[in-house]
């Protein structure tokens, strides 16, 4: 598997290949990392904070991760940089670093994404649903190719969108099934 070193993004969020994530930039070290990112066209890992904080140091956060690209910035009224990412492929952190500005970066391997498989039609009520959720949203989610024919899509977009636990986000983004992500899905959307 290939490997790179890449810096790291710990947040409050899951991102999963194929989604968005709008992001508020303002920390120094974010933001060089940012335009480090837009001037040499490169990817960002985004990991879900186990505890700590997004704002300072983050104490812990999962192995498994997702590159993120940046799609588009934009400076807001506030001072604040908006951001967009854009999320490709997971990865294993292998080892990790913190660098003097307190900047993690990390030496990762990737791990492939799942094929495209077609949605089961036992399913298509959990696409219908994510169909009614995004067209509830503005933009940056209005945007996203729609695939509601791909199981891998639909629960990677439900996992995202849903209103459940992070840290069940995170097991969703550790199945590499879709089938199994969505079978997941279900039963937690049974529980709440």
């Amino acid at each position: 598997m290939a490997e790179l070193h890449i810096p790291i993004f710990p947040l409050h969020s899951v991102l999963l290949p194929g989604g968005v994530l709008p992001l508020r930039i303002f920390e120094p070290r974010y933001l060089d990392m940012v335009s480090n990112c837009m001037k040499n066209t490169c990817n960002f890992g985004v990991c879900l904070i186990k505890e700590g904080s997004a704002a300072g140091t983050a104490e812990t956060f999962y192995n498994l991760g997702t590159m993120a690209t940046i799609d588009y910035w934009h400076m807001r009224t506030d001072g604040i940089l908006g951001v967009t990412a854009h999320g490709n492929k997971r990865f294993r952190i292998i080892s990790k670093e913190m660098q003097a500005d307190k900047l993690i970066t990390a030496l990762v391997e990737l791990v492939p994404n799942e094929p495209k498989q077609a949605l089961p039609a036992e399913y298509s009520r959990l696409a219908t649903m994510l169909q009614h959720i995004i067209n509830q949203l503005g933009y940056p989610f209005m945007r996203l190719e729609q695939q509601y024919d791909d199981a891998g899509w639909v629960s990677a977009r439900l996992t995202e969108l849903l209103p459940i636990e992070l840290e069940q986000k995170q097991t969703c983004l550790e199945i590499s099934d879709p089938l199994k992500r969505l079978e997941h899905l279900t039963m937690i959307i049974k529980d709440i």
